[in-house]
């Protein structure tokens, strides 16, 4: 098997709330291989969004480590962080999280101006991203004039603007309606079939039961890890 792409090795984390100790992550371990389309599933409370926290660095485990394309990314410095965070992950949230005063060009062109990739490649790059998720026609149109769905694919296209190792998407369909959502969860897909890594949280069956793989947590740890053979 080739070098899984994320690496979680024995990863807790535990909150202090006054003195007593919450155990948010308890001594997870698992790999991803490049390609994979992964969710994490479980009730509120389980450890999904601190584990997702963690891989991408939001936050700092108590134990344990995160390797992303052989790098032990747990080891980073606080300045380094966020250069990691830039070259190696790509995020998409729940609420789109778009620069409202940016044009859906805008708000792919920045995570490239912060990379300091030169005007001319970001302009292609944005151009080339946002027709792959049909948005040509609405690149020049602010967040304010686009729909939910637009906004997301916006947002997925921001994400891959840096070609990132894995990308990490927190709830991406919990603000839209069915059908955008299955639409979504196409253009995942089909990134994922085309090579690129995807781990999505999400309370929706609908969108874990068309992912390669489903990791369910309870109570900071891994309940279950099932291949669904999608691919």
């Amino acid at each position: 098997m080739n070098k899984p792409i994320l690496s979680v090795r024995n990863l807790s984390k535990t909150y202090m709330q006054g003195k007593i100790p919450v155990h948010a992550l308890s001594d997870v371990s698992f790999d991803v291989q490049k390609g994979e389309f992964l969710s994490i599933i479980g009730p509120s409370g389980s450890g999904k969004s601190t584990f997702l926290s963690m891989i991408g660095l939001l936050d700092k485990p108590t134990t344990g480590s995160v390797y992303i394309d052989g790098v032990e990314v747990t080891k980073a410095k606080d300045n380094e962080a966020p250069v990691i965070r830039r070259e190696k992950i790509g995020f998409v949230f729940q609420h789109f999280n778009l620069i409202p005063t940016l044009s859906a060009f805008g708000n792919v062109d920045i995570a490239m101006r912060f990379a300091r990739v030169p005007k001319s490649r970001r302009k292609e790059r944005a151009i080339e991203l946002l027709t792959q998720m049909g948005l040509r026609e609405r690149m020049n149109h602010r967040p304010s004039e686009l729909s939910g769905g637009e906004q997301q694919r916006v947002a997925i296209a921001r994400s891959m603007a840096n070609k990132p190792a894995i990308i990490l998407a927190d709830e991406p369909t919990g603000e839209v309606d069915t059908k955008t959502r299955d639409m979504i969860v196409e253009l995942l897909r089909g990134l994922s079939d085309n090579g690129q890594t995807i781990l999505v949280v999400t309370h929706d069956m609908a969108v874990s039961s068309k992912t390669d793989r489903i990791i369910s947590m309870l109570d900071g740890m891994i309940a279950s890890d099932v291949l669904t053979n999608k691919k």
